[in-house]
């Protein structure tokens, strides 16, 4: 049975890779961290040419292969106009809200290289000044980036290398509590990318061979729906995303479980896979639940849009706030874990 010690290895993994800035767009600095995580675990990795990672975490039956999709993306923005006193104009990338986005630290990335400090905020942002402040609807026409420079017009921000197109990170304010509580923007899905590499480690630490071939694909276009539309190893018949668990109103999961999804915006899964998640579950003991999402669309949705003939699945560790300030538990990514040692009966 899989340890705690494989949960807090996933979490230190995720750790680090919340400190790689990748929204969708610009994620190369994430994927060539992830190859070479994967490869020092001894696992063959490769970029594919869209700019994910492709592994194979070995396994006999190669007719009836698994593939387990995970995303590195992130939410963000990007420049998209700059004003006449120097501040800048948005557009988010993936389902970046204003209202969660505002009173942020960000970092604009030039095509320099040069990385340069700012704020989102809303525009007119002082309280003491703006009569209007808690009335003002929250968008992307509504808020903007005060940078931390001396700027104060158009050409001042450009002379810094700022241009339309440049990239929008947003600080992830990355936590974990005595508790076991586990804080930070992008937990989506970069927290399953750490679950994926803990599940690496536990089957090279023991040297288990699958007994059916099994990849790995951590795509970077999830959050704008085509991640998992390309890069399907041949054999495979089976593709499980693993991506955040919805936690809310409605819902029956907690940040410490492990969702099973049944159906969400795209439809229902696989019958027969989540089935077989649910038997998985059952068997390794993982506090499980499964639910319905009601405005959700994953990876594996992706892969079948595109054509390829296979059944599919989506678990995850539960996320509450998604697409805001989210919170998980080391549960989560045990009881995760869990789920798929049994699923893949290793």
């Amino acid at each position: 049975m899989i340890g705690q010690n494989y949960a807090e290895y996933a979490w230190e993994m995720t750790e680090t890779l919340l400190s790689i800035d990748s929204p969708s767009g610009y994620t190369a600095r994430a994927a060539a961290w992830v190859k070479e995580k994967f490869e020092s675990l001894g696992f063959a990795a490769n970029i594919t040419t869209k700019g994910g990672v492709l592994v194979d975490l070995g396994g006999v039956n190669e007719e009836d292969a698994l593939l387990l999709e995970a995303h590195a993306d992130t939410l963000g923005a990007m420049v998209a106009g700059i004003k006449g006193n120097g501040r800048l104009r948005l557009s988010p990338l993936g389902g970046m809200n204003a209202n969660n986005g505002e009173a942020e630290n960000v970092w604009v990335y030039t095509r320099s290289g040069k990385v340069i400090d700012g704020t989102c905020q809303l525009c007119n942002a002082s309280v003491h000044v703006n009569g209007e402040y808690s009335n003002a609807k929250r968008s992307f026409d509504t808020v903007e980036v005060v940078l931390d420079e001396d700027v104060s017009s158009a050409d001042d921000a450009k002379k810094l290398g700022i241009e339309v197109g440049d990239i929008v990170c947003f600080e992830p304010r990355t936590r974990r509590t005595p508790s076991g509580y586990l804080k930070s923007r992008f937990l989506d899905d970069k927290l399953s990318v750490g679950i994926l590499l803990g599940f690496a480690k536990y089957l090279s630490d023991d040297g288990i061979v699958p007994s059916r071939k099994t990849y790995v694909h951590i795509t970077v276009y999830e959050e704008v729906g085509h991640g998992g539309s390309a890069s399907v190893p041949a054999g495979v018949t089976e593709a499980i995303s693993v991506d955040m668990g919805c936690v809310g109103d409605g819902l029956n999961c907690t940040e410490k479980q492990v969702s099973i999804c049944a159906k969400d915006s795209g439809g229902p899964y696989s019958y027969e896979v989540v089935g077989k998640l649910i038997d998985a579950a059952k068997k390794t003991g993982a506090d499980y639940a499964v639910d319905v999402y009601p405005y959700y669309g994953s990876d594996v949705e992706a892969t079948l849009r595109s054509g390829v003939d296979i059944r599919h699945g989506l678990i995850g560790a539960g996320v509450y706030a998604s697409h805001g300030y989210e919170r998980s538990h080391m549960d989560g990514i045990m009881n995760t874990l869990k789920v798929l040692c049994g699923y893949l009966e290793v």
